[in-house]
């Protein structure tokens, strides 16, 4: 297994076939070079090395990455500098946003691979305010605020429209059953509230307020991508245009890369994150790359009795992911500390949108 380290952290450096000779030279492995030919044989023979040329070294195959990520790969934390460094550039920002779109630029230039970042989960986020603007006889904008910060707009429209004070006191009412419960769970509670009203103009709007959470929660099942990298993955040293073609083949199909991310920062792998090799992405374009990703966030919306399945959610979901998408030699280290450290950061930023009060230099 020593071997199988030092050939894959060899490879992942040169991008060229390793041999014994390198090895015994580059590593104290403590054997002789006729020792280490016989391990890389039977590396091979048990499927974790093969040799691409008869007369050439040997290349990791996707199960001896899986196989380093899992047991032999040492990842190191990043500095005190380094964490400084992050928090120093994604503290410039001036929305949630811009926090995103940084993070992933960041993320990019640590790797020198392609970085993915969500905006946070509508459906997975908890009510924190909705507000009713009147804009014309017929219509109201309907504001929702949410605890990962981020804001909604919607407009409703209804054929008579109550007065300025019940507006204002439907959205007391609204507010009232609504902060803190997923939009799921607000919307069937302010349904239910609609029917004990008197059929009325405070009745039809509050059942138009009920209907939009609804569809929101309905139709919000993926977030916005933040995406960055692309180019100068494409002019990198090691840029393969075998594997790099396919890839951006595949970071097109925005709704897959969101159905795939999602699933890995939901079931942490080794060191703390998911990661995806090659065939395990089960998407075509990605069959020559590796996904490392983690989420960011908590989903505090309540959401008992959810959906017709009668699935609940615990608390323990991220709101949203972070992730790195790049060659299978990629440098698995430094992805999996540059990913955690962000998703981290992320977490912080959520922490603090749900406690305006809260010390955003307060977590280490």
């Amino acid at each position: 297994m020593l071997v199988l380290r030092a050939v894959i952290e060899d490879y992942i450096r040169t991008q060229e076939p390793v041999g014994s000779g390198a090895l015994t030279r580059g590593h104290k492995l403590g054997v002789s070079s006729a020792t280490v030919r016989n391990d890389m044989a039977a590396l091979e023979d048990e499927g974790y090395l093969i040799q691409p040329h008869t007369s050439a070294g040997r290349i990791p195959t996707e199960k001896g990455y899986r196989y380093f990520v899992d047991k032999l790969a040492t990842v190191v934390p990043l500095s005190k500098a380094q964490k400084r460094g992050i928090r120093s550039f994604l503290s410039g920002s001036v929305s949630l946003d811009d926090t995103l779109r940084r993070s992933a630029q960041l993320l990019a230039q640590i790797t020198g691979q392609v970085a993915v970042v969500a905006s946070p989960s509508l459906a997975r986020s908890a009510l924190r305010h909705i507000e009713l603007v009147p804009v014309s006889t017929v219509t109201l904008l309907m504001v929702i605020i949410t605890d990962t910060g981020r804001v909604e707009q919607r407009t409703i429209i209804v054929a008579d429209r109550p007065g300025d004070a019940e507006i204002a006191a439907i959205g007391s009412h609204v507010n009232a059953i609504s902060m803190g419960k997923s939009l799921r769970r607000a919307s069937a509670d302010v349904h239910a509230s609609a029917q004990e009203e008197p059929a009325g103009t405070s009745r039809a709007l509050i059942e138009a307020i009920a209907k939009v959470l609804d569809e929101m929660a309905t139709q919000e099942r993926t977030s916005n991508l933040y995406m960055a990298g692309t180019s100068q993955l494409a002019h990198g040293q090691s840029a393969d245009m075998n594997v790099i073609a396919p890839l951006f083949d595949a970071l097109e199909e925005q709704v897959v890369l969101m159905k795939l991310m999602t699933t890995l920062s939901e079931v942490t792998q080794s060191h703390g994150v998911g990661i995806a090799i090659g065939s395990e992405t089960h998407t075509p374009g990605l069959l020559n790359a590796s996904v490392v990703t983690s989420g960011y966030g908590q989903s505090t919306a309540g959401d008992e009795d959810d959906d017709a399945t009668g699935s609940s959610a615990t608390g323990s979901e991220p709101v949203a992911f972070v992730g790195s998408i790049g060659p299978t030699h990629m440098d698995y280290a430094t992805t999996i500390s540059a990913v955690r450290a962000v998703a981290r950061y992320l977490t912080e930023v959520i922490a603090n949108e749900e406690d305006p009060d809260a010390d955003p230099d307060g977590a280490a």
